[in-house]
Formats: C-alpha cells, structure tokens, sequence
C-alpha cells in the first residue's frame, strides 16, 4: 500500500535524551518524563515507550470508536479501551511490538461491540500507522 500524504492539522514535538534510561520532554513542556527500561528499578515514577504507546493507541482508539458509536445512533459513553503493548524478540537481535486492544462498552452486547471495535480499527490512525507492520488484536469484553 502507499504512503498517502497527510495535511497536518498537529504536530507533536517530543525529544528524548539518554534512550530508555533518559528523559522525554514535549516542546511546550507540558510533558516531560524521566524513562526507564521495562521492569527496570529506579523511580517509581518513570515510564516507558511502551506505556506511552499504549496510552496514545488507547486514547486515540477511544476517539475512533465514540466516532463510529455515534454514527451509528449507539451510546458508548461508558466505554473503555485498554491496550496492552508487548515487547518481544523477534529473533536473535531484533525486538518488536504486538499489541491487544480490550474494548468494553457496558449495555451493548458483545457482537454488536465487537462491530463497533472492529469499525474504529478502521478509522483509528493508530491502527492505519501498526497495519501490515504489527500484531494487532481487537477483542470486545465484558
């Protein structure tokens, strides 16, 4: 598939120092993050690029799926999105991602959660950027 051009109506401005013992600080400030390596001791406080990973693709999915819901006259204003991002090897001396999206929409059967899901996997620019390049699963739960 090509790659489509975008008109950018925001840009992210991140800059990360020192890799996964650094930090990650945001242009304007308002996000600056001491980092560490998964598992790793040290502050307690710190995170890694995977919790961020997973935070935007569950944020953003969200949005996607209150999209889809709401064009399809459904309320999913009680829904939640929890993405688990896994970091494996992929051989010897590669690492990659895989990642489970767990999508619970209280009142709404599962079937008809999992259309829904399965809608803004579509939609979702996450999910666009991780096709054909990762392991994606989008599961609805109760």
């Amino acid at each position: 598939m090509p790659v489509l051009p975008i008109d950018p109506v925001y840009t992210a401005d991140v800059t990360a120092s020192g890799g996964r013992k650094g930090r990650a600080v945001s242009s304007d400030g308002v996000l600056d993050l001491q980092l560490k390596s998964p598992g790793a001791s040290g502050d307690p406080k710190a995170t890694n690029p995977e919790q961020l990973f997973a935070a935007g693709y569950a944020a953003c999915f969200q949005n996607s799926l209150m999209t889809v819901a709401r064009r399809a006259s459904e309320d999913v204003s009680e829904s939640t999105v929890r993405a688990e991002v896994s970091l494996g090897k992929v051989d010897s001396d590669l690492f990659g991602l895989a990642v489970r999206l767990t999508v619970h929409i209280p009142g709404l059967d599962l079937a008809r959660a999992q259309e829904l899901a399965d809608a803004a996997h579509v939609r979702c620019p996450y999910s666009q950027a991780t096709r054909g390049n990762i392991e994606v699963k989008v599961v609805a739960a109760e």
